[in-house]
């Protein structure tokens, strides 16, 4: 694969030898900036202990010999020690003819390392929301990243399918419901268990509120709350077996796992395995045990087990509370160990929304106190919270923008965004609905996954469907657009060819620049982990085609092998945004 940085650098280095007798020296190698001529910049200061000269005589001299001897390069100029760089034709026809012969241009080659990423970590006492559909399309698009990246990517969900939360959302429903189920409401079935979710919390404010007029502190009447103590009685029947108990609890998660699955489906999720805590936070509870039994942790006098880390500038962590049931720590511990063991990972990278950044620091340092040398392979992807322009979410206020009803208003505003725009002519119904689930789906993803992870941002859902500016549909239309051109050109018997390579003119020359970073965009973006920069990417190619389009002529250019090669290169802008796209999970269409 030519790596034109990498070409330049070893020129360079040849150059440095013929001239100074140097060897092996390194090389700063940049992009040229804009108002300079040039496509990449050579810093020639390092060099001037060798040289002896002034840094624009040392520039002149290895530009001269870079010239003579490298028939890719075609001028040079020097500004002030910096020596840029012009390619010729010679070269960027090269890189064009390889990457038009690579169908996997971008791929990776194999790494050999084994990444798992853990995402989407539902509660079963509410649906899938907004704050979860950034969790997912992250999650989802970093293992994606990573796998193009050319490692071993094994995706796996954890479900917090125990609990107080669960807890809560079941006494409701035992003391409200009247019986009712998903079938005989026709609510689906996550969002019935989410609604005596918030059912609890109505009832708790009102016990609270009643306690406290009777005389009781606040603090106090939120611990006295009838039916917060019936809540956590059922959480430790639970964790003792209780027959009715487990099997209310197996009813009601089983509704929540079907409604999921649907959500999953519609947003396009997958998982290699899922993982269950009501599975794995005993192998927490064994951990603690022995982190007891070797000193690491200490039991108070009302037997909950902590982690003394004030030593470490943080504070104390509780690991089992008093009556013996765990803490999200506990079984995150456990499940950390089991998952390195099992699979010999290389990096565990958890998807975890920012406010949860103390947690993974704990995680970690108790990993690394309990002996176990992997624990520095974990790595937290925090990631910034998805406000609306009202403000935050709360579950259990049911303030919260549910994913269902998300996706089901973005198909509709796709719909009518593309029917006022005449998008749908000649299409029958099922195309029309699969291309409105495209767009829909493009803008939705395209939105989130194009902000920074690491940033809090504010979604809009009426800008994500614009056709122009940074987003998904303008992305999608540019696909459709050029499979159209290529159509045309098919039915009229043009077909794709390399054999005027040489004939770039400038504009074709900085496409096929932008088509040349690809494979070390995706490299950048998976050391970052932020598919952000594939997305910023697409974008920034799919501009460059539309002003190409709009100043050059393809399917009337009257040479023909001109023509042609314009084909081919159409053919791999295409196919480098279907690799892009696919990488965030977007489909793009081949018709609008």
């Amino acid at each position: 694969m030519i790596n034109t940085e990498l070409y330049l650098t070893q020129k360079v280095q040849e150059a440095l030898a013929s001239l100074y007798g140097a060897e092996g020296l390194p090389v700063q190698v940049t992009a040229t900036r804009k108002e300079f001529e040039g496509d990449l910049t050579v810093v020639t200061f390092p060099f001037l202990k060798i040289s002896r000269k002034a840094p624009d005589a040392t520039g002149e001299e290895i530009g001269k010999y870079l010239q003579e001897k490298c028939p890719e390069i075609e001028s040079f100029n020097v500004v002030k020690g910096f020596l840029n760089i012009k390619f010729s034709p010679v070269m960027w026809g090269g890189l064009f003819k390889e990457m038009a012969e690579t169908p996997d241009w971008g791929q990776g080659a194999p790494t050999g390392r084994t990444i798992m990423v853990e995402f989407s970590s539902p509660n079963t006492n509410k649906p899938l929301h907004l704050g979860h559909i950034r969790n997912n399309l992250l999650g989802s698009s970093v293992s994606s990243l990573l796998k193009a990246c050319g490692h071993n990517v094994i995706r796996v969900n954890l479900v917090n399918d125990r609990g107080i939360h669960i807890c809560k959302s079941m006494v409701a429903w035992q003391q409200t419901a009247g019986g009712a189920t998903p079938e005989s409401t026709g609510i689906k079935g996550d969002h019935l268990v989410g609604d005596y979710y918030v059912k609890f919390n109505d009832i708790y404010k009102e016990q609270i509120a009643a306690l406290v007029k009777e005389g009781m502190s606040e603090e106090e009447a939120g611990r006295q709350a009838p039916i917060f103590k019936e809540a956590q009685a059922m959480l430790v029947k639970w964790e003792q077996g209780d027959p009715e108990v487990r099997a209310l609890w197996e009813k009601m998660n089983g509704w929540v796992y079907e409604g999921f699955a649907k959500t999953y489906a519609a947003l396009g999720i997958e998982f290699e395995r899922t993982y269950y805590e009501s599975q794995t936070y005993l192998f927490g509870k064994s951990l603690v045990e022995k982190g007891l039994e070797s000193g690491v942790f200490f039991r108070k006098e009302d037997g909950s087990v902590w982690c003394d880390l004030t030593a470490d500038g943080l504070d104390q962590k509780l690991l089992l509370r008093g009556d013996g049931t765990s803490v999200y720590m506990t079984q995150d511990l456990g499940t950390a160990q089991k998952r390195f063991e099992e699979y010999s990972l290389d990096e565990h990278i958890y998807v975890v929304g920012n406010e949860q950044n103390y947690h993974f620091q704990v995680l970690k340092l108790i990993l690394g106190k309990l002996g176990f040398d992997w624990a520095d392979s974990i790595y937290h992807l925090s990631y910034g919270m998805v406000e609306l322009p009202e403000g935050k979410m709360k579950s259990r206020e049911g303030t919260v923008v549910d994913a269902d009803d998300l996706i089901e208003n973005m198909y509709n505003t796709a719909r009518e965004t593309s029917i006022e725009l005449g998008k749908i002519n000649d299409m029958d119904e099922k195309e029309q609905d699969e291309l409105f689930r495209m767009l829909s789906l493009g803008a939705l993803k395209y939105f989130i996954i194009k902000v920074d992870p690491k940033k809090t941002m504010l979604f809009n859902p009426k800008e994500s469907i614009d056709f122009n500016g940074n987003t998904g549909p303008f992305i999608q239309y540019t696909h459709a657009r050029i499979c159209s051109i290529l159509r045309k050109a098919a039915q009229a018997g043009d077909e794709a060819g390399v054999s005027s390579l040489g004939l770039f003119i400038p504009k074709e020359v900085e496409i096929i620049k932008i088509l040349g970073r690809f494979p070390d965009k995706i490299q950048e973006a998976g050391q970052a982990h932020s598919p952000a920069l594939v997305a910023n990417y697409c974008y920034e190619l799919s501009k460059e085609f539309n002003q190409y389009y709009h100043d050059v002529s393809i399917l009337r250019e009257e040479n023909k092998d001109v023509r042609q090669a314009r084909l081919l290169l159409l053919s791999v802008i295409a196919r480098t945004l279907v690799k892009g796209m696919g990488i965030l999970g977007i489909k793009l269409p081949e018709r609008m």
